[in-house]
């Protein structure tokens, strides 16, 4: 019942960011003629060059659930009259798409548009995903520099500056780690499946529980940020018992993050988890 209802949160999530980023459009960016980045910025630059639909090209690059979004925002009565003033127009549209953007990355997943781009530079690079949007969103505006003027290319630049500082105080970059302890008595499948299925370092500590002092292993793993969804998920559906605290780290050195990773294939331990090794308790 928890496994679903944790599903249901994620996809309502995911619904409220891109209903969040439908409003923004729809309501300050389209109707001021600000150009703008991600599948509806194509979408513009193929509705100017070959007369596109632009709802077509959202529907295409994009999710089924932006398009039902951007229709039912769309019919709100005078969602398209807000304002006539360009620069609040800027302001709103450019805080709410990072808004919509972080909310919908911070449970993994995506809007279908540049936001996966800059999830796969944060995933490959030190960049922070809303500076990976941001990237992205300038080649797609480069698109409509030819059609535009230059005080809508200035005000776009500005919706994009805006979308990349909500999306990185939302999601903390790519430099930021996060330091993950875990205690369950499953701790022996959670650390191959760490190792495995989250491509991460462990390390296995010993304790022992204050209330009925019994030795127990704990298990430390620190991940990017883009992994501690994953990470969550793989824990709870391990053991949905397990005690898990997760601390955010500014800086990390070693392994995997200043130097290359060394694949698990690489390591000379065996696939099989009894080959894996565990701390012993102590003997008194």
């Amino acid at each position: 019942m928890k496994d679903y209802k944790k599903k249901l949160i994620n996809i309502l999530a995911v619904i409220l960011g891109n209903a969040i980023l439908a409003l923004g459009v729809v309501a300050f960016v389209v109707p001021a003629g600000i150009p703008m980045g991600g599948a509806t910025g194509v979408g513009i630059a193929l509705n100017h060059f070959w007369g596109v639909r632009i709802s077509i090209v959202v529907f295409l690059m994009n999710s089924f659930i932006l398009l039902i979004a951007w229709f039912v925002i769309q019919k709100i009565p005078g969602i398209t009259n807000i304002t006539d003033n360009i620069f609040l127009a800027a302001i709103y549209g450019g805080v709410l798409i990072g808004l919509s953007m972080a909310v919908v990355v911070r449970v993994g997943g995506s809007t279908g548009g540049t936001d996966a781009i800059g999830m796969i530079l944060n995933k490959k690079t030190s960049l922070s995903v809303g500076t990976g949007v941001y990237l992205a969103d300038v080649v797609v505006l480069g698109m409509q520099a030819v059609f535009s003027d230059m005080e809508q290319i200035l005000y776009a630049i500005l919706v994009v500056i805006l979308t990349t500082i909500v999306m990185n105080k939302m999601i903390p970059n790519g430099k930021t780690s996060m330091q993950v302890m875990i205690i369950s008595k499953e701790y022996r499948k959670i650390q191959k499946k760490i190792l495995r299925e989250i491509e991460a370092g462990v390390t296995l500590f010993q304790i022992q529980t204050g209330c009925a002092g019994e030795y127990q292993q704990g298990v430390m793993c620190v991940i990017p940020r883009h992994k501690l969804f994953a990470l969550k998920e793989m824990v709870c559906a391990t053991d949905p018992n397990a005690f898990l605290t997760i601390t955010q780290i500014n800086e990390v050195n070693g392994q995997g993050f200043t130097r290359e990773r060394v694949e698990y294939n690489e390591l000379r331990y065996d696939a099989e988890e009894s080959d894996i090794p565990a701390i012993n308790a102590p003997v008194y």
